[in-house]
């Protein structure tokens, strides 16, 4: 089924597709449930969602392991443009791994223009909750021990990026190679949440591959990201 529909508030969303990781081996829920707390994602055929929206936010409705694989197909930058809050404009899409709210997440982000770099980065604000109380603030990027070229994102080009976190050591994976390990701060171990994705100024097609642990689905609704 073809269509999108934008929500200018939070909404959960159910998105059903086959949930396979990258070794091929099948976990238990046969569902893909996105909270969507910002912008816009379109149900296409065969299992593909698209997004156009100059913004992009979402979450996993389920408690989940910290591995979270984006499969996607790059379509060009947005018409229009918005800017990051740091008045930056950027072109990226990405992942996010225990993301508890707004203000503490763990990013790994596929940088497209006006840089193509990869980049892990830890939002942590003790305390805060709500974009309106932490903003921009608490960025740190990581230094991995391995830090590996990666490919330019080209118009109409196809792509996979996976990142799967073990306590304080991430591994993240370009193309199905190897493409930044290390440790992230201390600071990601005082706080949990879902796996999720993000994008900005990007138009793509994609696939989300996760692993959802038991429990019920559920939108937090004071994410606001």
């Amino acid at each position: 089924m073809n269509g999108g529909v934008h929500w200018p508030f939070l909404l959960c969303c159910c998105l059903s597709c086959s949930l396979l990781m990258s070794s091929g081996r099948p976990v238990s829920n046969a569902a893909d449930q996105l909270c969507i707390t910002e912008g816009r994602i379109a149900r296409l055929e065969n299992q593909w969602l698209k997004v156009d929206s100059t913004k992009m936010r979402a979450v996993l409705g389920l408690a989940s392991n910290p591995e979270v694989e984006l499969r996607f197909r790059y379509l060009g930058e947005t018409l229009e443009h918005s800017l990051l809050r740091s008045g930056e404009e950027r072109t990226q899409i990405g992942l996010k791994l225990k993301a508890q709210d707004d203000c503490n997440v763990v990013y790994v982000m596929w940088r497209i223009g006006p840089v193509s770099k990869l980049v892990v980065s830890v939002k942590n604000n003790p305390g805060q909750h709500s974009h309106a109380e932490c903003g921009n603030s608490g960025y740190t990027n990581m230094k991995g021990t391995l830090q590996a070229p990666i490919p330019k994102v080209e118009e109409g080009s196809e792509h996979s990026i996976r990142g799967a976190l073990e306590g304080r050591s991430l591994e993240v994976y370009v193309d199905s190679a190897l493409a930044w390990k290390g440790n992230i701060s201390e600071d990601a171990m005082h706080f949990n949440g879902p796996v999720g994705l993000r994008s900005d100024n990007a138009r793509f097609e994609f696939q989300l591959f996760v692993q959802p642990q038991s429990g019920a689905f559920a939108c937090d609704k004071n994410r606001t990201e």
